[in-house]
């Protein structure tokens, strides 16, 4: 093995043509090489997926990547597919029950295998898993199984069960954002008793931090429109709400900014593959999108990300803005904020969990169907308690998550998801004080930044580096990148033409159709 690491930028350039490792990489390789499970927090843009790639060419071995979102897992294997790798797939909602079954009779051919934390609930997809001799079980944005895994993805919580029914493969979870808390609670639920930690720099020193307070809602608009006509592109606007992602989008084209679309979890799956894509290929230069776009995204020119609305975190605005400058070159973090803007992260954190009061009617409503035996029910039976509440997405994954780990005990399960959600809240408000009071400081914002991760440097603040260190957002005015396609109306044949290439053929055909 200490042969392989010695010439491990020999075999960079054999398989990648890359004459040099980004940060972190090297070490997270090295890592993995020698045998250990490995945490690894590798700042936004500087290349994760190089980290469990070239391993599994050296080992020969399949690698089994967990991904959360079903447009990272295309991408990753899109890419893959563009570099030449023919072995790679993702078992996705995009393949049909004939084309799923076809993969997993042949699973054995393939050497990258992208899956979802939901499709490894599946016993038929386990069972596939088993008879495999994987090199690397990879866990892609490890984060979310502290940030999202317990209110919003329950099966993250439940890989640490999937790797032991595999036979503990050798581990790498990999992150952009991740404190000491995170990365102890990504050990904890993968069950990961030894492990070695790489820890890169969360600093993109090539990402100017802006940060605009501004009197009015209307004074915010108008700025968002100037900005975005001044900016140089492509780039991307945040919003918490699906809603206004929409309207604002619709707006800033009625006033004559060309090439915008908007991007949101709520649109139907193909939508979501079509502007993507179409944001890839420089045929959009403008997204307007909640936070379900961008995780994964493979543009290295995204020349700003904007903040319209504020995020619930300093994890979850680093991982917006390091969508920007992934290819080094200056960028843009702008957040625009206004008296009052905070009640709406709040509001949203407490939207996320059942109410007491919603608990009860559940409680009732179950009790009037079924009595005293409501003890064993299935997901069907527990839909119209559900319905009947009004419950969320979210909030039916949280209650459906307690009623299984109590064995389908209801009563015991709505007791238990109470005294777990209060300690959520109260980790959650933690986080967005700390954000908030980050906001509001007249210090450096990128020391700041280094400080929350318990990070220390000894290099001298970048230029430009923050608007409290003297910087403003017109440093980054001016033309578009060179190689941009100018021509953003594109017909409807070639959105057509663009969506076939990402679909499975019979979804190509209900397209035409």
């Amino acid at each position: 093995m200490r042969a392989v690491n010695q010439e491990l930028e020999r075999q960079l350039k054999h398989y990648f043509g890359y004459s040099a490792f980004r940060p972190g990489q090297k070490e997270t390789i090295e890592s993995v090489m020698n045998g250990n499970h490995t945490i690894s927090t590798l700042a936004t843009g500087t290349g994760k997926s190089l980290c469990y790639q070239l391993p599994s060419y050296l080992m020969n071995k399949p690698a089994v990547i967990v991904s959360p979102l079903l447009s990272l897992m295309q991408d990753q294997v899109d890419q893959l597919k563009m570099n030449g790798e023919k072995k790679a797939v993702a078992l996705t909602s995009f393949l049909n029950f004939g084309e799923k079954a076809s993969v997993l009779r042949r699973l054995n051919e393939y050497r990258f295998i992208f899956l979802s934390p939901e499709m490894l609930a599946m016993p038929s997809i386990i069972s596939a898993l088993q008879r495999l001799d994987i090199g690397l079980f990879v866990v892609d944005e490890a984060h979310c199984i502290s940030q999202w895994g317990f209110d919003f993805r329950p099966n993250y919580l439940q890989l640490g069960e999937v790797r032991e029914r595999l036979g503990n493969p050798l581990t790498l979870a990999l992150t952009a954002t991740a404190t000491e808390e995170v990365r102890k609670d990504i050990g904890t639920f993968l069950h990961l008793e030894e492990c070695r930690e790489i820890v890169s720099s969360v600093d993109r020193r090539n990402i100017g931090i802006m940060i605009e307070k501004l009197s009015t809602n209307e004074n915010k608009q108008n700025r968002l429109l100037q900005l975005v006509e001044s900016l140089r592109k492509p780039g991307i606007i945040y919003f918490s709400s699906k809603k206004t992602a929409e309207s604002m989008s619709r707006w800033l084209a009625d006033q004559g900014v060309e090439g915008v679309g908007f991007y949101h979890a709520g649109m139907e799956q193909e939508q979501r593959v079509l502007i993507q894509q179409q944001f890839l290929q420089n045929q959009l230069q403008i997204i307007c999108a909640t936070n379900a776009f961008g995780m994964g995204i493979n543009k290295d020119n995204v020349r700003f990300v904007i903040h319209y609305h504020l995020p619930s975190s300093m994890e979850a605005y680093l991982q917006e803005i390091g969508r920007a400058g992934r290819d080094g070159k200056e960028s843009a973090a702008i957040l625009l904020y206004t008296s009052g803007d905070e009640s709406l992260p709040l509001f949203l954190m407490e939207s996320e969990r059942p109410t007491p009061m919603q608990l009860d009617l559940f409680m009732e409503f179950i009790s009037g169907m079924y009595g005293d035996k409501i003890s064993g029910l299935s997901a069907e039976q527990l839909q119209a308690g559900f319905d009947h509440v009004q419950f969320s997405e979210v909030q039916t994954r949280l209650l459906l998550y307690f009623i299984q780990r109590e064995n389908g005990a209801i009563a015991r399960a709505v007791h238990e998801l109470t005294q777990s959600m209060e300690e959520v809240a109260r980790k959650k408000q933690v986080k967005w004080s700390k954000f908030y009071q980050w906001l509001m400081d007249e210090g450096c914002y990128r020391k700041g930044i280094l400080h929350y991760f318990h990070e220390k440097t000894d290099q001298p603040r970048p230029v430009p580096c923050c608007t409290n260190c003297g910087y403003e957002a017109s440093h980054y005015f001016g033309k578009e990148d060179e190689g941009m396609n100018l021509e953003w109306r594109v017909l409807e044949n070639d959105w057509r033409k663009e969506l076939d290439y990402f679909l499975t053929p019979q979804e190509a055909e209900r397209h035409e159709q």
